[in-house]
């Protein structure tokens, strides 16, 4: 690898922790302040090695990390569109130094780096350990390119791996960088991504993760993998594919390369084996696909639509075996503590079969009272807070870290909890809500305190963090607990942000009082976020039932109506000629 690694002026500041504005600062008052070596006027680059010198040399940090400067290093190198290969080059490289094994994670790929490469990245082993340091560039990978990585939310992982159920082997056709896979606790698993630098970062990961697993970069559609016992898959939204069949549920249109997916999983399954499939909201009712959509409702092959989120849907498929009897029902969800309800095959069998969870009509207005009332009750308990004149010093979270009253805490191969916190229990401040924990992954005690990107949450129970999330474990006689949380809530949700952090200095007896309205201010938020749920829940419910006449305003008389004349509705004449003002 080249030393000649360069950075930008956030990557300045992140390295001096300080903004990027003090930067700029810094560039004008400085007249020894390096110059630029690459990039544009508008974004310029300056040397690596040069920004460390100006650096210590003024007093602004003290030796960069070794994990910052291999992260540098390997951005250098890569660029924009090589950073992939380089960061799939360090996953093998580190899998050698842990293992010493020659033979390469995937065929073809064996070249070694430079040796003072070798030596920074044994230094930053050293420090995290093999898998967690690469966890943690591959993080970096993550946060860098997210428009093209595209991961799975943590808590959408967590429910698709919960649906698709145990199995002995687990397949993930569009596996990526492996966080399907890697989160699952499946004894062996197998990914295929056409990116090749995709499929060995996921294989390095796994590896790293001591995890039985077989990865292939090759064409999904056109590779031939041992059938699964289960298969889940995130598959690109919206790129058009140029594959062939068969399809045993009808040609997928050109705009709908979900629905190539969807068979594509259930011929890689086993019969009688369950697929999950992410799909988008708009592939439950595009007219396009709804010959496809009738085949897998026909056939039986289509058991469960669940919602994930604002723009995507779960669907839960299983591949028919010989004999079965074909459901009579769908079951249709509409999320993680929503409504769920059957409806009849032979029903959404008509011009448009939607299947869409989310559809107003398919909801239980029976319950819209009680609702009504729990909505009506809500009491929001901010604390009371007064202007005060002082003025109190403050600390870095890194600075606390190295005085040891906070300790951040890293994955650990010991037997996991029972339920995996997720980023959505952070936020609305719940008890964990996935299932058991993964081989490798973090484990939080009561009294830490885990972030989730805009939350923080003390933990109560013991739990395993989904991927994503950073735990920290305050010292009780050192540093508040409640206080931490409230201040990391708003921290951002890398590492880096939460470490230039900053914390009052204060005794321990003042700093229990700030805590507590902290605690108060983070219940109110996770209070409106659970209103807002219950309020949209209730719209629906009060459009679909008012419309139908099985809700009326309080005080209205129910009669039974009588038939309505569609063209009083449109706004023209009636029968008896007049025009409605």
């Amino acid at each position: 690898m080249d030393d000649a690694a360069t950075v930008s002026a956030g990557d300045i500041a992140r390295l001096g922790g300080v903004s990027r504005a003090a930067v700029s600062n810094w560039r004008r008052r400085h007249p020894d302040f390096p110059r630029p070596v690459d990039g544009t006027p508008a974004s310029p680059r300056y040397d690596l090695a040069d920004v460390e010198k100006w650096l210590r040399r003024n007093g602004k940090a003290s030796e960069t990390p070794a994990l910052e400067r291999m992260w540098q290093r390997m951005r250098a190198e890569g660029g924009e569109l090589g950073l992939g290969h380089v960061v799939a080059r360090a996953g093998a490289l580190l899998v050698w130094l842990r293992d010493g094994d020659d033979e390469p994670l995937l065929p073809g790929v064996t070249e070694r780096a430079d040796a003072t490469f070798v030596e920074l990245a044994e230094h930053v082993a050293g420090e995290y350990g093999h898998a967690e340091a690469f966890e943690l560039l591959h993080a970096r990978w993550v946060a860098a390119d997210s428009r093209r990585l595209r991961p799975t939310p943590p808590d959408v992982a967590a429910r698709m791996l919960d649906l698709a159920g145990p199995a002995d082997l687990l397949l993930d056709p569009a596996c990526g960088t492996g966080g399907l896979l890697v989160a699952s606790t499946a004894p062996r698993v197998a990914g295929i991504d056409r990116a090749p630098d995709r499929a060995l970062v996921a294989a390095a990961r796994l590896r790293l993760g001591r995890r039985a697993a077989s990865l292939t970069g090759a064409d999904t559609f056109d590779a031939d993998p041992p059938p699964a016992d289960a298969v889940v898959c995130d598959p690109p939204f919206g790129e058009r594919l140029d594959a062939s069949g068969p399809w045993p549920h009808g040609t997928p249109p050109r705009g709908e390369p979900e629905l190539a997916w969807v068979q594509r999983c259930l011929r890689a399954v086993r019969p009688g084996g369950r697929v999950v499939v992410r799909m988008p909201v708009a592939a439950a009712s595009r007219r396009g696909g709804r010959h496809v959509r009738a085949s897998l409702l026909r056939h039986g092959a289509l058991r469960e639509v669940v919602a994930a989120g604002p723009d995507a849907d779960l669907w839960v498929l299983r591949r028919p075996a010989p004999g079965d009897p074909r459901p009579s029902t769908l079951l249709l969800s509409a999320g993680a503590g929503g409504d769920r309800h059957r409806v009849r095959v032979d029903d959404l069998l008509d011009d448009t079969v939607d299947l869409g969870p989310r559809n107003p009509a398919r909801l239980d207005t029976d319950r819209y009272p009680a609702r009504a009332r729990a909505l009506g009750e809500l009491r929001l308990q901010p604390p009371e807070l007064r202007a005060a004149a002082r003025d109190v010093a403050t600390l870095p979270l890194a600075e606390l870290e190295r005085a040891g009253a906070v300790q951040h805490l890293h994955a650990t191969t010991a037997a996991p909890p029972d339920a995996t916190l997720t980023a959505d229990d952070v936020r609305r401040h719940r008890p964990a809500s996935g299932p058991a924990g993964q081989a490798r992954c973090v484990h939080a005690e009561p009294g830490d305190v885990v972030v989730a990107d805009g939350a923080a949450l003390v933990v109560d129970a013991p739990v395993a963090l989904a991927t994503g999330l950073t735990a920290y474990r305050p010292d009780p006689g050192r540093l508040d607990a409640d206080l931490l949380a409230g201040v990391l809530a708003d921290a951002g949700g890398s590492r880096s942000d939460q470490r230039r952090a900053m914390l009052p200095d204060l005794p321990i007896a003042e700093q229990r009082p700030l805590g507590e309205a902290l605690r108060l201010l983070a219940g109110t938020c996770s209070d409106l976020l659970r209103a807002a749920d219950d309020a949209a829940a209730l719209s629906a419910r009060a459009v679909e039932g008012l419309v139908s006449g099985r809700l009326v305003p309080t005080g209205t008389p129910v009669e039974a109506p009588g038939p309505t004349d569609p063209a009083t509705l449109a706004g023209r004449p009636g029968r008896s000629g007049r025009t409605p003002s």
